[in-house]
C-alpha cells in the first residue's frame, strides 16, 4: 500500500515528467563529433548518460525513468549495472527511504486534501460532478471519501498506466522501488534531489478548479489516454528521450503551460545538487526519462554548467531484467 502511495507521488510529478557556462559538450554513441551546449542536435538515444569532467574525480551517472511499466517490459540493461557497482550513492527525485517514514506519510496525508474546506463538488458543474462520480463508483470508491482530496491527486488514479495494475499484484513494477532495492542491496547511501513536501507543494501552483478541470478530462479521453501511454511507453523502450520530452510538453498532451514549474525549474534546481554529489563521490542519478532531454533539460543543462555527458546505451538486442 505504502509503496502504491508513493508510485503515485512519483506517476504526478511524472506529468511533468511526464524538467552557466559553455564548456559542456556531449559525445555520441556513435562516436561522432561532439555536440556543444547551444548546438539544437538531437540527442541520441540512449536512457543512461556518464557525467564526467569539470574537476570530477570519477564519473557519476545519469539513468532516465519511467515511473510505472507492465512487468513484462521492465528492463535494466548491464551497463546500468556496472554503473550502479561503479556508483557509492543513488539518488532519486526524493529520497526513497522517505517512505519508512510516519512523519513523512502523514505529512502525504495533509498536502492531499485541499484547503479552506473546498470540495470537488463546489469546482464542477453538476454534469461533470457526474462523470467523475460515475468513473469512481465503478471503482468502489464514494465520491464522499475524495471529496475533499485535491483534484490532482485523483488524476493520477484515473490514468491509464495507474488503472493497468498494482504493485500490490505483481503485475506492474516501479523503476524507482527496483533501484532502491538494488541500492540496498548493494548497501548505497541513498539521496534525493528534492523533498516530497517540495514536489506536493507544486500542485498548489495549479488552482484547484483546473486541476478539477484536468480530472474530467482526464476520465473523459481515458481511452486516448492510453494510447499516449502506449506511445510513451514505446518511446521509453526505444530511449528516444527527445520525443518524450516533446510528448510531455506538448500543450495538448501534457503538462503545457505548467511546463516551466514543473519541468524545467526543478531540473535547474537540481544541477547545483547534483554537483555537491558528484564532486563527494559518483552518484547513479535515476530521474524520470521526461527530464533528460529538451533544450531545457538536465543533459543539456549539465552541458552548459561544464560537464560532458556520454550516451552509454545503444539500442537493446536483449533486455536483462532484474
Amino acid at each position: 500500500m505504502i509503496r502504491n502511495l508513493f508510485s503515485t507521488i512519483l506517476f504526478l510529478t511524472g506529468i511533468a515528467t511526464i524538467l552557466q557556462c559553455s564548456s559542456g559538450r556531449v559525445i555520441a554513441a556513435t562516436g561522432t563529433p561532439a555536440i556543444s551546449a547551444q548546438d539544437t542536435t538531437p540527442l541520441a538515444n540512449s536512457l543512461l548518460w556518464e557525467i564526467s569532467g569539470n574537476s570530477l574525480a570519477t564519473p557519476s551517472y545519469l539513468f532516465g525513468t519511467i515511473h510505472i511499466i507492465d512487468k513484462d517490459k521492465f528492463f535494466l540493461p548491464e551497463q546500468a549495472l556496472q554503473a550502479i557497482d561503479k556508483s557509492q550513492r543513488m539518488t532519486f527525485e526524493i529520497n526513497m527511504e522517505d517512505m519508512s517514514d510516519m512523519s513523512v506519510m502523514m505529512s502525504l496525508v495533509t498536502k492531499a486534501m485541499m484547503n479552506g474546506g473546498v470540495k470537488l463538488s463546489d469546482l464542477l458543474s453538476a454534469e461533470d460532478y457526474k462523470v467523475v462520480e460515475d468513473y469512481f463508483n465503478e471503482k468502489g470508491l464514494p465520491i464522499m471519501m475524495l471529496e475533499r482530496i485535491k483534484p490532482m491527486f485523483l488524476t493520477a488514479f484515473a490514468s491509464p498506466d495507474v488503472e493497468a495494475g498494482s504493485m500490490d499484484d505483481g503485475s506492474i513494477k516501479s523503476y524507482e522501488f527496483e533501484l532502491f532495492d538494488r541500492a540496498k542491496e548493494k548497501n548505497l547511501e541513498i539521496g534525493g534531489l528534492e523533498t516530497v513536501d517540495y514536489q506536493l507543494s507544486l500542485f498548489d501552483s495549479i488552482p484547484y478548479a483546473e486541476q478539477a478541470k484536468m480530472l474530467v478530462e482526464s476520465i473523459q479521453m481515458n481511452d486516448e489516454g492510453s494510447d499516449q501511454f502506449n506511445q510513451m511507453m514505446d518511446m521509453y523502450l526505444k530511449q528516444d528521450i527527445e520525443s518524450m520530452h516533446t510528448m510531455i510538453n506538448d500543450e495538448g498532451q501534457g503538462v503545457g503551460g505548467y511546463e516551466r514549474m514543473l519541468v524545467e525549474n526543478r531540473n535547474r534546481n537540481w544541477i547545483p545538487e547534483m554537483r555537491k554529489m558528484m564532486t563527494d563521490k559518483p552518484t547513479f542519478f535515476a530521474v524520470g526519462a521526461g527530464h533528460l532531454g529538451g533544450p531545457h533539460g538536465v543533459l543539456r543543462l549539465l552541458m552548459q554548467a561544464g560537464y560532458t555527458v556520454k550516451p552509454l546505451l545503444k539500442p537493446l538486442p536483449q533486455s536483462q531484467k532484474m
